[in-house]
């Protein structure tokens, strides 16, 4: 990777994910009868490139591949969360803020908060949500937050973190094909599932204390992840305002508004537009039209719902980063 130009604070970034690597190699080898041999493994294949994954130009989207960057080692670089144990609205509240950032699922009646502070060490969740194989995901370089249904032609994937990075989004790998997802898509870009894409499942950003007052009887994902990590410390330093990405992005970065600006990107009939946060929370509900489509956005204490008015069904809008999205809907309009 060309690293000209890398300011000093993506260096600390940078250190910050190689840290965070080295601690996840400690904790999923310990215990095992031969932990040098592991470690040379996960240190050939980041030498190789490979990151763990056995491509080759006969596999299905292959050319995908070859453009991928190595955003850390090899897969499982960043644990996945498998075993999720939930705590309640009150156990929670004695360590989270008022304005630290949770994303919300409300789904079939049960609702879950999953903490930014603990996505942005372990970025997907493999839960089971009212009976449904849910994963949530988070990209902390794409401000992206999307949670989907697990199966696919009617197999349960697990996913873990592949390592790789796509215009700075998150690319995950399901532990049964070791196929590879975008996580901003929801589609396989490399492997056995190719083309596949998983249904995306409706979740919000909100403050913490918005969760804790519209779901005061609430599921949270408890600070018991198996893993030893500091919650408390935010490990990207100012990225979040600074106007650059970590990695190159292809088509280059825009800068209609602030590139780490928080949007809600939706899609209706092929069409999108992404709508920024401040403005969804200050107008509350906003009526627009995307491809002759009337829709309504409507903002309650948090939550963020999408309806189509001419067919009354929900549309799945996405969180995240106005850059990321730009990025993979370069045709988006902007409200």
């Amino acid at each position: 990777m060309d690293i000209r130009g890398i300011t000093l604070s993506k260096v600390l970034i940078i250190a910050a994910i190689a840290s965070v690597v080295v601690i996840s190699v400690i904790s999923r080898i310990r215990g095992r009868a031969n932990p040098v041999t592991e470690i040379t493994k996960r240190a050939t294949q980041a030498i190789t490139g490979g990151g763990g994954f056995d491509f080759d130009e006969n596999t299905p989207g292959y050319e995908n591949y070859t453009k991928l960057l190595q955003g850390c080692p090899f897969k499982d670089c960043i644990p996945s969360i498998d075993n999720p144990v939930f705590e309640s609205v009150g156990a929670a509240d004695k360590w989270l803020e008022a304005n630290d950032v949770v994303f919300a699922l409300d789904y079939k009646g049960e609702a879950r908060a999953y903490a930014q502070r603990i996505l942005n060490l372990h970025e997907i969740v493999n839960d089971v949500v009212a009976g449904d194989p849910l994963a949530v995901t988070f990209c902390p370089l794409c401000g992206s937050a999307l949670a989907f249904d697990r199966r696919i032609n009617g197999q349960t994937l697990e996913f873990g973190v592949s390592g790789k990075l796509h215009d700075n989004d998150l690319i995950m790998y399901d532990r049964q094909t070791e196929s590879l997802w975008q996580q901003i898509t929801g589609e396989a870009i490399v492997g056995e599932l190719f083309e596949k894409k998983l249904k995306q499942v409706p979740m919000s950003g909100m403050r913490w204390s918005q969760f804790k007052e519209e779901f005061p009887q609430g599921q949270v994902l408890s600070r018991d992840t198996g893993f030893s990590r500091n919650y408390d410390r935010y490990p990207y330093g100012n990225y979040e305002q600074d106007s650059s990405p970590l990695f190159p992005v292809e088509g280059g970065v825009d800068q209609t508004i602030h590139p780490k600006t928080v949007v809600y990107g939706v899609e209706v009939n092929g069409k999108f537009k992404a709508y920024e946060q401040d403005k969804i929370e200050v107008q509350g509900t906003i009526k627009d039209k995307i491809g002759g489509v009337e829709i309504e956005i409507s903002y309650n204490n948090g939550d963020v719902t999408v309806k189509n008015l001419d067919t009354g069904d929900e549309v799945v809008a996405t969180r995240l980063f106005w850059f990321a999205w730009k990025a993979f809907r370069p045709e988006t309009d902007l409200y």
